[in-house]
């Protein structure tokens, strides 16, 4: 999707159209960028930079704090529109997916016609614009996607995949970061086609077995874990996880308190919407320092309520907070998930008290569902100010499957 967080934006209001607009947060605020409209992006302006370095660069843009619960709406109606073109999709992020249009021919004719019906569906439907990249493998089609933005179709055709990728910076390789370009530039691969024609032996060696998937890539092939399984097959999420980044540092204990209540209770929520149990609680602390302390506990049997998860996280957090030490940024993590249920041995009481926090939990999830998150809360989170952050990778993203290679 092409600005996808900027042009939902527009939709509800189109006076920002034609402006430069920034969406993430107030310009004076810590954060990042999460989305640039393409007039924002003409003057330096890109997703994950600092909000501040985005406002020097361009203090005349709409600086908007966004809306996730829209973005996630509008990515549902993404997916369901592509599932008219074929059942196999998978939501790669929130604003991004691969289509499977392997024996569609016969209903939407050769690739380009397809892409051109998929485009005139967007508008038709949901008034957004996207950019297609056509190609036989993932890789090169996510590739070409990103090279006919705005609004463009690429068709890389079969056996052209390696002349295509060659003249290619490294970097646009999925997966290839900071620390991996700076290695593969010291051993002098600049571009795609300077890894293609390397020596496996060679890279293996000077850059461990992860140089095998590289050169793969380099070459046009899905390779590692990005790639893993078939488009829109998978396993659900290895994690879920809620952050927050506080405006001004903090060392009021309540504070801290209250808004881990309060990411307790989204966390267990995601949990209980994607039918999934977790056994291992994970705490995260980010000092104003930026020294970030990560513990976590597994628990007897599994839980997905949000008093549960609060106790356990209540309990690391006191177990390793310095009283006083200011802190800039708390998370809690639920990891090692199931579906089924597994229960730790409880009395006849404990059980019964544990039934009647699904029921109520339940009840509190539909009442939030029918008028929004901010409805109903737990008391100790009720005084925590949250704003979710906007990002491209929802805990709750509907259509999203498979697994991701860890960043670097």
């Amino acid at each position: 999707m092409d600005a996808f967080f900027v042009s939902v934006e527009e939709l509800f209001d189109p006076s920002l159209k034609g402006k430069p607009v920034v969406v993430g947060g107030k310009a004076d605020e810590r954060g990042v960028v999460a989305a640039a409209s393409y007039e924002a992006r003409k003057f330096g302006v890109h997703s994950a930079m600092p909000l501040r370095t985005a406002y020097k660069l361009c203090p005349r843009a709409v600086f908007l704090e966004g809306h996730p619960e829209r973005y996630r709406e509008y990515s549902s109606k993404v997916h369901t529109i592509l599932q008219q073109f074929s059942p196999r999709v998978e939501m790669a992020s929130v604003d991004e997916a691969y289509v499977d249009m392997s024996g569609t021919e016969r209903l939407h004719g050769p690739p380009l016609q397809a892409a051109h019906k998929i485009h005139e569906a967007m508008q038709a439907q949901i008034s957004l614009r996207c950019s297609i990249g056509i190609g036989r493998s993932r890789l090169v089609a996510k590739i070409s996607s990103a090279l006919a933005k705005p609004n463009g179709v690429l068709w890389v055709m079969p056996a052209q995949e390696q002349s295509f990728l060659a003249p290619l910076d490294v970097r646009k390789i999925p997966g290839v970061g900071k620390v991996t370009e700076t290695r593969l530039r010291e051993l002098g691969i600049h571009k795609v086609g300077d890894l293609a024609t390397r020596d496996e032996a060679f890279l293996e060696e000077k850059l461990g077995k992860w140089a095998l998937t590289l050169a793969e890539k380099a070459r046009g092939l899905d390779a590692g874990a990005w790639f893993e399984n078939e488009v829109g097959t998978g396993e659900g999420p290895k994690s879920i996880s809620h952050e927050h980044t506080f405006s001004v540092d903090t060392n009021s204990a309540p504070i801290l308190e209250g808004m881990l209540a309060r990411l307790s209770e989204m966390v267990g929520r995601r949990l209980r919407e994607q039918g999934l149990h977790t056994h291992t609680i994970q705490l995260k602390l980010r000092l104003h320092d930026f020294t970030t302390i990560e513990r976590s506990h597994s628990i007897a049997g599994t839980t997905q309520l949000d008093t549960e998860i609060f106790d356990h996280i209540r309990r690391l957090f006191r177990n390793h907070w310095t009283p006083g030490v200011a802190v800039r940024l708390v998370g809690v993590q639920a990891s090692s998930l199931c579906e089924q249920e597994g229960s730790a041995q409880m009395s006849l009481t404990e059980d019964a008290g544990r039934g009647k926090w699904k029921t109520l939990l339940s009840t509190m999830d539909g009442l939030r569902d029918k008028h929004g998150d901010s409805t109903i809360t737990l008391a100790n989170s009720a005084k925590a100010r949250f704003r979710e952050r906007t990002h491209d990778n929802p805990a709750d993203l509907h259509g999203k499957h498979g697994k991701r290679e860890a960043p670097e």
